[in-house]
């Protein structure tokens, strides 16, 4: 076994511990103002939880990769997520920061710790394949936790989701899209993310009414659409009328999302690709002086 399938496979487990954590007095009370950055996955994190934040009457809540983040803005905190901690563009942002900063982290030795006024650290999500899985989602359970969210009902599907079948057909399509709602966007981002990282494979993500506007045009019997979440009305007989396969459940879309891991890392198996160290890839990237 690889090191992702394992990890993927301990996610119901580490969702579990976040939930005991999420009473933390260090995640952003109701009524800040939020910014929340990331990198790669992490911002796609970041997107789920501002959408989530907004929706639950908490505040303002904006997403911003960390290279992008306007901090000249009036927010009351920023908070940042990042696996190792240690990536170039988040510690840049939050030592030019000016307001209150949290981090969200798998390690106390890190330099993030040290940067940022208040850390967060999820030890038991860190992980050893380049390719992240569980971090990602467990900050989000820490997240939709804090938020007052019940998560029993998520991490009983995804005990389901890391051991059930994989959709039908799923390994033999040669182009795939995600699709979500509100805060599943970023969970559609991120699985697109996984398959170009863990089996180079053409995919792309949407938000679900975006698709008719356009990437629509390249559906037919090569594609396979994913939905995350509740569909829009017709959405699905418009997807299969183009030959493509459409793909959705009635699990929580955080342990749908578990699926669509395990489909990128058995794909790229199958194609005698290594998932714990994917191509031009590092587990952190830090960049050098200009």
């Amino acid at each position: 076994m690889t090191f992702v399938e394992d990890e993927i496979a301990s996610q119901p487990t580490c969702w579990e511990t976040a939930v005991e954590q999420a009473n933390s007095p260090l995640l952003p009370s109701p009524g800040e103002r939020v910014a929340v950055v990331g990198c790669g996955t992490s911002w796609f994190i970041a997107q789920c939880y501002a959408a989530l934040r907004e929706a639950a009457g908490h505040g303002e809540t904006d997403a911003f990769a960390a290279s992008e983040a306007p901090i000249g803005r009036p927010y009351d905190r920023i908070a940042a997520i990042t696996r190792s901690g240690t990536t170039t563009e988040v510690l840049d942002l939050l030592n030019r920061a000016r307001m209150p900063t949290l981090a969200i982290t798998a390690s106390a030795s890190t330099p993030v710790v040290d940067v940022a006024a208040h850390t967060i650290t999820l030890p038991f999500a860190d992980e050893r394949s380049v390719v992240q899985t569980r971090f990602a989602t467990t900050t989000l359970a820490l997240l939709r936790a804090h938020l007052g969210e019940d998560l029993s009902g998520a991490v009983a599907d995804a005990r389901i989701a890391v051991s059930g079948e994989l959709p039908d057909g799923a390994l033999s399509r040669g182009q795939f899209t995600f699709l979500g709602c509100g805060w599943t966007v970023g969970l559609a981002n991120e699985a697109a993310l996984k398959m170009r990282e863990a089996s180079l494979s053409w995919s792309e993500s949407y938000p679900a009414l975006e698709y008719r506007h356009g990437p629509i045009s390249i559906a037919d019997a090569r594609s396979l659409v994913w939905m995350l979440g509740q569909a829009p009305d017709r959405l699905r007989d418009e997807v299969v009328a183009t030959g493509a396969t459409w793909v959705d459940s009635s699990l929580d879309p955080m342990a749908e999302l578990i699926r669509a891991q395990r489909v990128a890392v058995a794909l790229g198996l199958s194609r005698g690709l290594d998932p714990d160290d994917p191509r031009n890839l590092s587990r952190s990237v830090i960049l050098g002086p200009a």
